[in-house]
């Protein structure tokens, strides 16, 4: 897998994630989820992402590297 899929696997599995623990923790964790969603309108944006960058720093390929 590439920065970009693993960028979309963590998106929707912390949205999902937050949403699950709204339901059954407090559901402050609803600003997790706003959190997420600002997180991707900005990137879309600024093609800047906080956690492309730490993929990145972690050795994760990016698209089209061999």
């Amino acid at each position: 897998m590439v920065v970009e899929e693993y960028l979309r696997l963590f998106a929707g599995l912390f949205t999902l994630l937050s949403l699950v623990l709204s339901q059954v923790h407090s559901e402050y964790w609803l600003l997790f989820t706003a959190f997420i969603g600002i997180n991707l309108l900005q990137s879309a944006f600024t093609k800047r992402c906080p956690m492309m960058n730490i993929l990145k720093k972690l050795g994760v390929k990016e698209k089209g590297a061999c």
